[in-house]
């Protein structure tokens, strides 16, 4: 189990199976910033605030360096080896099959439950939009989930089975429409900070810890979901012109737009409205999602940032920009959806490369013949993201899929530290710099930001990862590839021994030619 898909293999199978190369650089950044800038920025600002009130700042810039780190590993990794399959691919070649599942098994929790939360995120702010627009009511009751006070959230359901249908379609035109919704969330964003920067009041940043530094590392593990779309773009290495060159400028381009987005946007929720946590009666914080919340901020009529399921376009009305506010909450309804596109785009390549290897049915991994897109996969993710999103409320599901990053962004930095030494001659087009400081620190930071999640989460993620084992030894331990040898002519040649190859037993010698 502890058997590697050598590198050379790996390009040689994406080479005999591969996907249409169809986006530029221009194509994969403006993917990366729709992948980033979504759920994390308008939504799990009020998460955050009722985790560390103004020291969502702080917390801000934690979850920013972790990723920063990690982007510089994802960089290398993805330039020199591009291929789908992100962080699943690159430990199948360097720790052995059995991480790579554990690995591309976690990956699921990152883009599937990602895109559930997302799609509730969406929910939230079309529903306010409506609501105040139409000055209508509409019952919790459909557009909540079980824990979030209502029965069910039809919205986010609906908007993932749509995202679904439009990936099966094909690939460029999903990007093409992503790129025309990037331009509606970045403009977005840039007309909150014009209208709220001019009526800070700088009082509202004190104290800034009101719950202490684990409450800036309990915010730091939430919302560092708001970072987490940049190692998206390396799963579309295989569909990318000329990736040694484009993958580290769409990786690293992206994640330093957003990073300056986050912080700008944060402090204009802070300084205008504040971001003071709700306590319950022992003076503890409420956990956010939880039943206990929703009926504290039902009992204060909701007039806390904290309470808001749209917090960007709250803040907008609460300074005296009802309308602007609509048109926020227009706009995250027009773009949300790029985000769940990209989270699920990310997962069904995760399952294609998956499929591709063996370790999955092969099934999975058909293409459809006139969209030329994984269509079976996309289907069954689709299917599974709507019921996340109709049953769960965003922070948990968030928190979720935030473990199962956490996990695959300390594979990648030990990949590329034990790559280093084990293939140090291979090509590189892009180096991570430092990497000897870098890549430590990036494992590290995705395990410091993992342990300040809640214990809930921790525990569910390690009855994944068992649920995870069980699975691989009943199916993909037999029927991987690798396992069956099934390599391609690549593999066979890295792997050959050096030197003059003894004649078989019988056979006649070589004539002075060869």
């Amino acid at each position: 189990m502890w058997r590697v898909k050598s590198l050379d293999a790996i390009l040689a199978t994406a080479e005999k199976k591969s996907l249409h190369r169809s986006l530029g650089p221009f194509q994969l950044t403006m993917l990366g910033i729709g992948a980033i800038i979504g759920t994390g920025i308008f939504v799990l600002t009020a998460e955050a605030a009722q985790k560390a009130g103004p020291g969502m700042m702080l917390s801000f810039i934690i979850a920013g360096f972790v990723c920063a780190v990690a982007a510089l590993c994802y960089a290398e990794m993805a330039a020199m080896v591009p291929v789908s399959g992100s962080a699943y691919t690159y430990s199948y070649a360097v720790m052995g099959e059995v991480m790579a599942w554990m690995v591309g098994w976690a990956l699921i929790l990152e883009y599937a439950i990602a895109a559930g939360a997302v799609s509730v995120g969406w929910s939230g702010y079309v529903v306010g939009l409506i609501e105040n627009a139409f000055h209508l009511d509409i019952p919790n009751t459909l557009v909540r989930g079980p824990l979030d006070g209502g029965l069910i959230n039809l919205p986010a359901m609906l908007i993932a089975l749509a995202v679904t249908g439009l990936l099966i379609i094909g690939t460029k035109e999903s990007a093409t429409v992503n790129a025309v919704l990037v331009g509606v969330k970045v403009t977005a964003l840039t007309l909150f900070i014009i209208l709220a920067f001019p009526v800070l009041k700088m009082d509202h940043f004190t104290p800034l810890m009101p719950l202490g530094f684990a409450g800036v590392s309990a915010a730091a593990a939430s919302i560092f979901f708001a970072y987490v779309g940049f190692d998206a773009v390396s799963t579309a290495a295989e569909e990318t012109r000329d990736p040694q060159r484009n993958m580290p400028i769409g990786l690293i381009g992206a994640l330093g737009i957003c990073t300056v987005f986050y912080l700008l946007v944060a402090a204009g929720v802070i300084g205008t409205v504040g971001a003071d946590p709700m306590l319950g009666s022992d003076g503890a914080a409420l956990r956010p999602g939880s039943p206990e919340l929703a009926a504290a901020c039902a009992e204060r009529g909701a007039q806390m940032v904290v309470c808001s399921k749209e917090a960007l376009a709250w803040t907008l009305r609460s300074i005296g920009w009802p309308h602007i506010g609509n048109l926020i909450g227009l706009a995250a309804g027009l773009a949300l959806p790029s985000v769940v596109l990209m989270m699920m785009y990310g997962q069904t390549r995760i399952f294609f490369v998956m499929s591709r290897d063996g370790l999955l049915p092969e099934g999975l991994s058909k293409v459809h013949s006139k969209f030329h897109t994984p269509h079976i996969i996309t289907m069954i993710t689709g299917v599974f993201v709507a019921l996340f999103a109709a049953f769960f409320p965003v922070g948990a599901l968030a928190d979720v899929s935030n473990s199962g990053t956490l996990f695959a962004f300390a594979a990648v930095a030990v990949a590329v530290l034990v790559l280093r030494r084990t293939d140090p001659n291979r090509h590189r087009p892009f180096r991570t710099p430092a990497v000897s400081i870098v890549a430590p620190l990036a494992a590290i930071g995705s395990i410091y930001l993992f342990f300040s999640l809640s214990k809930e989460t921790q525990l569910l993620f390690l009855g994944w990862a068992a649920i995870g084992l069980v699975v691989y030894f009943l199916y993909g331990y037999r029927k991987s590839h690798v396992a069956r040898g099934l390599v391609e002519i690549p593999e066979l040649a890295a792997d050959a021994p050096r030197g003059p190859v003894p004649p078989m037993p019988g056979a006649p010698a070589p004539d002075e030619r060869g």
